[in-house]
């Protein structure tokens, strides 16, 4: 393994330690004469930053923007270069042919727990089983450890209000919202509500929604703002238990991530809250 190689493969060991993304290139096939060698592999980076080499110059510049939109659409791809004309656009004049075949690195999906009562606890064991990476938010501290949330990954004992300026929220966090109480969510959901979060969801009955929906809209939070939370919470499945409950929630979020359709379910209700 060359000096370079390690150091590729303990920064995509690295990516994968801190959950973040990238983009793995490396250079399949080439022809005659090339600017590098075949399985030559670069690492790019979100931003653009790169890690080895594929060849440099315009073909590297080209890679590189592919490279980034792999990791922005999650899709790989085979790209395919010749080196002739750059008259024609190719993106050089060694005379060779080559192939990069770029493969997006994607960070597990983001369960966020809030609230680590028993649906809480349940919740978290379960996404984590899912292979979710876990993070647990609540406001009480001796609530919001791994003693306390064996399936958790990440702890932030804070006020739901703080949690985006500790925890980056992407389009690949789900928010689960398992709090003791309606005041908990009118206070922290605002917040929340201004990140691109892929679900934001929050259990009780329709009535308790009913109630929080209100008092947001009387704190001026837009009513189509709002339209983005799940409450009640999770498929109909006439659950009971914290386990089943976990299980209907997870179920709503796989269900929303793989692209199922879910039928509006005007009866379904789920746990008034947590304790």
């Amino acid at each position: 393994m060359t000096e370079q190689a390690s150091t590729i493969w303990s920064a995509l060991a690295e990516l994968e330690q801190c959950n973040e993304s990238g983009a793995l290139c490396i250079l399949v096939r080439s022809r005659g004469s090339t600017p590098r060698h075949t399985s030559s592999k670069m690492l790019v980076y979100p931003d653009g930053r790169i890690l080895g080499t594929v060849g440099g110059g315009e073909l590297e510049r080209r890679v590189i923007a592919a490279a980034v939109q792999a990791i922005a659409d999650g899709k790989p791809r085979l790209l395919e270069y010749s080196m002739s004309d750059p008259a024609r656009g190719d993106p050089g004049v060694c005379g060779g042919q080559m192939e990069v075949y770029v493969e997006p690195i994607l960070p597990k999906p983001t369960l966020v727990v809030v609230g680590s009562g028993h649906v809480g606890k349940a919740v978290a064991w379960l996404a984590h089983w899912l292979g979710f990476r876990v993070a647990v938010n609540d406001d009480r501290a001796e609530f919001c450890t791994p003693e306390a949330v064996p399936g958790g990954d990440d702890f932030y004992p804070c006020a739901l209000q703080e949690l985006p300026a500790r925890l980056r929220i992407t389009s690949s966090t789900y928010l689960v919202l398992t709090t003791r109480g309606a005041d908990i969510d009118i206070a922290g959901l605002p917040a929340l509500l201004d990140t691109p979060a892929a679900y934001i969801g929050v259990i009780g009955s329709r009535r308790r929604w009913a109630h929080t929906r209100k008092a947001l809209i009387q704190a001026g939070v837009p009513e189509d703002r709002l339209a983005r939370v799940h409450s009640p919470l999770g498929l109909e499945l006439h659950a009971e238990t914290p386990e089943e409950i976990a299980v209907s929630i997870l179920a709503e979020i796989i269900a929303l991530r793989n692209g199922a359709a879910i039928a509006n379910q005007p009866e379904k209700s789920a746990a008034g809250g947590e304790a």
